[in-house]
């Protein structure tokens, strides 16, 4: 496959955009997802919007990143609100002309028709090349582990902790990051924290919620709702990787 980039090819922006995505969209209607628009990466970070084509040219995946400034004096480790304070900070940078360090994946996304065919391992090797050849020190990544989604009840730390007989860690996505040399920093458990009423979430989820504890399609933590409040919110937790350059 041949990768380029939005910078090279803003042609490509909606059809990228197109491939579809890996579950849990509500994600973006919180305020970091509305954030990371399209027209955004075309103004502020387009060499960091990655696309791979196939032989006719066509986009089969995508990798969107942020550059930001990571370590620093005032951001000495990884945040505990992962995906959503890495946005910030990218838009924090921007706005201070500050200059990047490190570059934060945000997504992989692979057409439907060729999921599981190991393109994800290529697209963050090209994020990590992207990284190195605008001078950035190291690829850090909120990982969203895909098997959560079959456990969202289950607590972050123990479903990360899970390893198989062979030693590698047992969810695959974060898998992936690791025999690519990515290092487990950390749980982040507020990586992405979002709220609405309940004519929201049924708007984004398809779902009616009940008072108490809800479980909806993408998610990988529960749904809190109040019916007095006709307020409900979800808190995701994700896990901080550290890829060498």
């Amino acid at each position: 496959m041949r990768v380029v980039d939005l910078a090279d090819r803003p042609d490509l922006l909606d059809s990228a955009l197109g491939l579809g995505d890996v579950g849990g969209q509500f994600i973006y209607q919180g305020a970091s997802g509305r954030m990371i628009t399209g027209e955004r990466f075309r103004r502020h970070w387009a060499r960091y919007f990655l696309i791979a084509l196939d032989d006719d040219g066509a986009p089969m995946a995508r990798a969107l990143s942020v550059p930001l400034t990571f370590p620093a004096e005032d951001r000495t480790e990884l945040p505990d609100h992962g995906w959503d304070q890495a946005i910030e900070w990218a838009a924090q940078d921007v706005m201070d002309g500050r200059e990047p360090t490190a570059l934060c994946a945000l997504e992989v996304v692979i057409a439907p028709h060729l999921r599981g065919r190991g393109l994800a391992a290529p697209m963050l090797k090209a994020l990590k090349a992207r990284a190195a050849e605008t001078g950035l020190r190291k690829l850090i990544v909120s990982v969203r582990p895909i098997g959560k989604e079959e456990e969202p009840a289950v607590p972050m730390p123990e479903y990360a902790a899970r390893r198989r007989d062979d030693g590698l860690l047992a969810d695959r996505w974060l898998r992936t990051h690791e025999r690519l040399g990515a290092r487990v920093v950390k749980v982040c458990p507020f990586a992405v924290t979002l709220s609405g009423s309940f004519a929201d979430w049924r708007a984004w989820t398809g779902v009616k919620l009940e008072d108490g504890e809800n479980f909806v399609p993408g998610g990988i933590a529960p749904v809190y709702a109040s019916t007095a409040y006709d307020t409900a919110t979800y808190v995701e937790p994700n896990v901080w990787m550290d890829h060498p350059m």
